[in-house]
């Protein structure tokens, strides 16, 4: 099967130009000058005329069917992937948990059971420790030979996910040796457990109270620590739903000295603020999810954090809880609302609309800090995330003036709203290709579930 997308103007992460895009099964094969003489014929035509043909993106931060505060995160790896792939997203990288007690390999067989047979796109796995012991440890290194490179430890939490200073140490230490790179969730989670507890006993248990009982203090002494043990051990480190300005700080004090320190944001802190969360009766806990949303005029320090590189991807954190029946369980306590936010579908949507059209960032930089750097960073390049001869054919056909409404009754995500109800964004994809296959085509799915595979990714080489 071979496929040729004419007509439309490639942007990369470093390149913009005319160029017809030959694909042969899931592979690209070649990119030719727009109508240029090859010899080759093609199965299927797609007219990229005015249109702009970028890599697909890449989500490196999803939780789908994943146990959490009581319960589900509501998609699972069919609807959550369906939805990623309407909203321009061919890959993504979701979080197998070791539950307390057992082993890594248990966490990884339980997600492949999760995924297999219901992903429409492709996709890998980080493991999330919770136990730090000479068994995961060793655990850790038939992992990486498996393709799974990357593993996220938790400063907060206690009781739950958190592990201690030493454990996460010893986890650097041993992904230092193995080519892995530790994901960190930065927050000081002992002391924010004492503040919770202290807002409670004051009688403040709306959905507010959930961010102001979160300071960015305690998101910049758990970065600045994360970045210690990081300094210490040797091993590069990758701090993920960055959401506040002085925990930023930090990360570039890092850069600037050359460690190898890396970070991400997410939509909800470019896009949403403290402001939603104040929203009247029990609307706020639509935007419960942690960290916290900020102060509304914190997003100026992050959007120059994306412009300057020291923020380098923008992943969702995508953990959707339908607001009855889950959300509600914290109707007396912002305590028990379930954390997270859906995001997988309206990510590249709004990182066009409110990045690229409003000003922030370029096309290129889009498809760097959707695509390409997440793909760099956990070991897909150059696989996926760029056009390239020999890269699978993950390609999005982007209408860069075509108007989509954010509603509940337009997206695909399995929840029952939609935090950006109504919002009309410009840019959108009418075709998206994932090795090869139109999965999506002017908003309709095309494919079938369960055709996304497993990624193995490479250890980390930036």
């Amino acid at each position: 099967m071979r496929t040729v997308i004419k007509n439309g103007t490639v942007v990369t992460a470093i390149d913009t130009y005319a160029g017809d895009v030959w694909i042969e099964n899931d592979k690209i094969v070649a990119i030719t000058a727009p109508g240029a003489s090859t010899g080759m014929t093609a199965d299927k035509v797609i007219d990229a005329a005015g249109k702009l043909v970028m890599p697909g993106g890449i989500d490196a931060h999803t939780h789908l069917d994943m146990p959490f505060g009581g319960t589900t995160s509501s998609d699972d790896f069919e609807t959550g992937t369906i939805a990623a792939a309407h909203g321009g997203t061919t890959t993504l990288v979701d979080f197998a948990i070791q539950t307390k007690g057992g082993s890594l390999r248990q966490a990884v067989d339980t997600w492949h059971g999760k995924a297999e047979g219901k992903s429409a796109i492709d996709y890998g796995f980080h493991t999330i420790i919770t136990d730090v012991n000479p068994g995961t440890l060793e655990e850790m290194g038939g992992l990486v030979k498996e393709g799974i490179t990357s593993f996220k430890l938790f400063m907060a939490y206690p009781g739950v996910l958190y592990v201690d200073d030493g454990q996460i140490f010893r986890a650097m230490q041993r992904a230092r040796d193995l080519g892995g790179l530790i994901c960190m969730h930065a927050e000081n989670g002992i002391a924010l457990d004492v503040l919770i507890e202290q807002a409670l006993a004051r009688g403040e248990t709306a959905p507010k109270y959930h961010s102001l009982s979160r300071p960015q203090i305690a998101e910049a002494e758990g970065t600045h620590r994360a970045l210690a043990l990081a300094e210490m051990a040797g091993a590069p480190v990758y701090i993920v739903h960055l959401s506040a300005p002085r925990a930023l700080e930090k990360v570039v004090e890092a850069r600037d000295r050359g460690l190898p320190a890396f970070a991400e944001t997410c939509p909800q802190y470019l896009f949403c603020s403290l402001d939603d969360l104040a929203r009247e009766g029990f609307e706020g806990a639509k935007y419960v999810c942690t960290p916290p949303l900020r102060p509304r005029e914190m997003q100026a320090d992050i959007w120059r954090g994306l412009k300057t590189n020291d923020l380098q991807v923008v992943s969702t954190d995508h953990c959707p809880f339908c607001m009855k029946g889950q959300k509600d369980l914290g109707r007396e306590s912002f305590a028990k609302i379930p954390n997270g936010m859906p995001g997988v579908e309206t990510r590249m949507y709004l990182m066009w609309d409110g990045g690229v059209r409003a000003g922030h960032i370029s096309p290129n930089r889009f498809v760097e800090i959707t695509s390409t750097a997440p793909a760099k960073i956990f070991g897909m390049f150059p696989q996926k995330g760029t056009i390239a001869p020999g890269s699978d054919a993950d390609i999005l056909v982007w209408d860069p003036d075509k108007e989509h409404v954010l509603s509940v009754e337009t997206l695909h995500m399995r929840v029952d709203y939609s935090p950006f109800e109504g919002r009309v964004v410009r840019g959108a994809p009418t075709h998206v290709l994932s090795r090869g296959e139109v999965v999506v085509e002017q908003g309709k799915f095309a494919s079938k579930k369960g055709r996304g595979k497993f990624l193995r990714r490479s250890t980390f080489g930036l």
